[in-house]
């Protein structure tokens, strides 16, 4: 079978006049939003701390993996500042189970940031993404659901949408096809309870979720799309088991040794089947995490 044609940089015109189409897609979309809307416990909340929480936990994690864990996050550090005070081993071992744990060490340093600034979330899309582990996404994402702003909030379940509904027979569709399309239909105006940015994008997510199930993931037509590689036996797992070691020492003050490290991690592989990993691996893994703020090494001993 043939391979379909790659998407040009510039799609052709379509037949449609532009704002009619657009305007034809916008309100296909709220409808289908109203029918699909999911009603997550963050979107109840407008307070951009929640949202921002929320925005970082979801990326690259399964929405049913962060309900429960949300709510239990907002209940052991409610605020900012509560986040902010917070050793990161209280915050590791909170965001266990998450993935990425590099994730949960940036909120607690942007939190630190912003506690230091007087606590509260900027709104402003430049200061919001100089803030440690905030880019372009999920800026658009506070922008858009904690203060109602106007944003381009490109993530997959969006993609998918526009993919779907825009470019329906193309491969290899780049964002810079689509972003001029997300920012051409977002509206400007959030007094419109019916049609603001966050009602907009939410009716985008959620639409997205259902083409996933229901059509097979639109966004693989994506050019940026990349298929996550294995997790158990890589690298990836062995960083999080490390980190997970540390946390779980008896005497995690102390710290452990290289060695201890070492014995830890290989009876953990052996138990799930996998073969010994060596020292010089043990150590690269250690430094890398120490490099991220993971974990940090003192008199030869390492702790988080």
């Amino acid at each position: 079978m043939p391979d379909k044609p790659a998407m040009p940089d510039k799609p052709a015109m379509p037949d449609k006049p532009e704002a009619a189409r657009l305007d034809a897609f916008r309100a296909g979309v709220l409808a289908r939003g109203r029918e699909l809307y999911r009603d997550l416990p963050w979107r109840r909340d407008f307070d951009p701390y929640g949202i921002w929480v929320s925005e970082v936990m979801l990326q690259q994690t399964q929405v049913a993996r962060v309900e429960g864990r949300w709510q239990r996050w907002m209940a052991l550090f409610p605020t900012v500042d509560a986040l902010a005070a917070a050793s990161p081993a209280d915050v590791l071992a909170e965001w266990q189970g998450m993935g990425y744990n590099r994730r949960a060490i940036a909120l607690l340093k942007a939190a630190q940031v912003v506690s230091s600034a007087g606590g509260e979330l900027p709104c402003d899309d430049v200061a919001l993404r100089a803030l440690p582990g905030i880019g372009p996404a999920t800026a658009a994402g506070i922008r858009a659901f904690a203060f109602d702003l106007p944003s381009v909030y490109l993530e997959t379940n969006v993609r998918s949408v526009f993919l779907h509904e825009l470019f329906p027979d193309a491969e290899d569709v780049p964002d810079s096809a689509l972003v001029p399309l997300v920012e051409a239909t977002c509206p400007s105006d959030a007094h419109d309870p019916a049609d603001d940015p966050r009602t907009w994008y939410y009716a985008l997510l959620d639409y997205g979720a259902f083409l996933k199930r229901a059509v097979g993931n639109p966004s693989r037509r994506s050019r940026g799309h990349a298929t996550q590689s294995r997790f158990e036996g890589s690298r990836r797992q062995k960083r999080a088991e490390v980190v997970r070691i540390l946390l779980a020492a008896p005497d995690a003050g102390r710290g452990m040794g290289e060695g201890e490290v070492l014995a830890a991690l290989n009876e953990r592989e052996g138990q799930a089947g996998r073969p010994p990993v060596d020292v010089e691996t043990v150590t690269g893994i250690l430094e890398e995490l120490a490099r991220e703020g993971l974990c940090s090494r003192e008199n030869g001993l390492w702790r988080v």
